[in-house]
């Protein structure tokens, strides 16, 4: 500023100076109108340059207009430069901002904005779902106007926003449950964040269902055990009765080993690695070595016969592959009436895969019972599940392994006709003998 003050008055000084000697070489007057008219230019060359700094503000626009003389020249230079510095740190700035609302945008979690009167200033895009909130045709709108779930406007109400809110929604997508929480910021402002919580109560509902099932599946055989019990040490009883009694204790105790072993051997699936693809499981022979388990405990009641046209074998484990094949075997026979038909095939697919799929005669599932059949302890029939000796964990076991070796399992029953549960084997999963 003062080079620049001191540039006006060398101006005007030289200007001055001009003057002078013009009217000493010529005439007083002449040298007071060379003085005028100089003057005359140095104002309009400052106006001028004045207006095109007044036009580069308006328009925002301080790049391309350093042509001039002297300071006019320099002050024009400066603000390009400093433009330029602004443009830069506008252009960070929008990035940061843009990488920013990204991140938010990404969260799996909704982010409300309130003002002080508690009206949406801004949201993200996962509010859709959770909130049904619209981040542009909802702004500026209370947000107590658009959830109006008695509970949470109770909680918008309260002053106290320590602890969080639990609210059942209907979302976008079908029923929600939601953890709502406010966090008060800035003047009066604030934020109100969105959990969706609908699988964590949906695995904890699980979680205590799984344990009530457990018990009552131990508590039931532990139940007759002690009464036996009882019985054999307060009553008399002869020898055949006392035979009688040990076998039924017998077939408990063994229902408690087979339910014991079938959840540890859910734990081990659900808690190891995939199964590599580097061992062979000999399919053939592990079918037969099933079959004569399952003609073991048929004892004669069934036809079962084994069809096994493919010569492809599974690149998988041979435990978890023998327990979901047997398993199936098993339910077939458990459920299929005396005198019956199972069949058991092992049989190519049309895209180079392979099936095993049994079908039985049997009591045939319910349509509406199919689609949870392989859930634990899930049963269409718990009387009848008891009287077969089933633990209801069969199906699950299957469902694990069909996952773990990139299998579907594929289930289709008519009541009073028979059922046919298959698995199918991709490509990748499989190998020639």
């Amino acid at each position: 500023m003062i080079i620049m003050g001191l540039r006006i008055v060398y101006s005007l000084g030289s200007i001055f100076i001009l003057s002078a000697i013009w009217g000493h070489f010529f005439s007083l007057a002449s040298g007071i109108l060379f003085c005028i008219l100089c003057l005359s230019l140095f104002v309009a060359y400052q106006s001028w340059n004045q207006y095109r700094l007044l036009k580069a503000l308006v328009s925002d626009d301080l790049i391309g207009h350093h042509r001039g003389l002297g300071m006019w020249q320099q002050i024009f230079i400066n603000l390009e430069r400093k433009s330029k510095e602004w443009r830069q740190e506008i252009l960070r700035s929008e990035v940061e901002y843009k990488r920013f609302i990204q991140a938010v945008q990404a969260s799996p979690n909704g982010l409300v904005l309130l003002d002080e009167s508690d009206q949406i200033e801004w949201c993200n895009n996962i509010c859709r779902e959770h909130l049904r909130l619209d981040p542009l045709r909802d702004a500026r709108q209370p947000i107590t106007f658009l959830l109006r779930h008695p509970d949470f406007v109770k909680y918008m109400n309260q002053s106290n926003f320590s602890e969080p809110l639990n609210l059942d929604f209907m979302g976008v997508n079908g029923n929600l449950m939601l953890l709502l929480q406010i966090f008060p910021y800035g003047e009066n402002r604030k934020l109100l964040l969105s959990q969706d919580i609908t699988i964590l109560k949906r695995n904890e509902s699980m979680r205590q269902d799984f344990v009530a099932n457990v018990s009552h599946e131990l508590r039931t055989p532990l139940t007759v055990l002690n009464g036996f019990l009882e019985t054999i040490k307060d009553i008399p009883l002869s020898e055949a009765e006392r035979k009688k009694y040990i076998l039924m204790m017998s077939a408990q105790a063994t229902r408690m080993l087979t339910l014991v072993e079938e959840l540890l051997i859910l734990t081990r699936l659900d808690n190891s690695p995939v199964s590599s693809k580097t061992a062979i499981v000999n399919v053939h022979d592990l079918i037969q070595r099933i079959v004569e388990d399952g003609k073991s405990l048929s004892n004669g009641r069934h036809l079962i016969r084994v069809s096994i046209e493919s010569s492809k074998n599974i690149l998988g484990s041979e435990n978890e592959i023998f327990s979901a094949f047997g398993n199936l075997l098993t339910n077939a026979i458990r459920y299929t009436p005396e005198g019956g038909t199972i069949q058991v095939y092992w049989e190519d697919n049309q895209i180079n895969g392979a099936v095993y799929s049994v079908r039985d005669t049997g009591i045939g599932i319910a349509p509406e019972h199919i689609p949870r059949v392989t859930e634990r302890f899930y049963r269409v029939d718990r009387s009848r599940s008891r009287d077969t000796g089933g633990t209801g964990l069969g199906l699950a076991i299957v469902k694990h392994v069909a996952l773990r070796h990139n299998a579907q399992l594929n289930i289709e029953s008519t009541l009073g006709v028979g059922s046919i549960f298959s698995m199918t084997f991709n490509k990748d999963r499989l190998t020639h003998s």
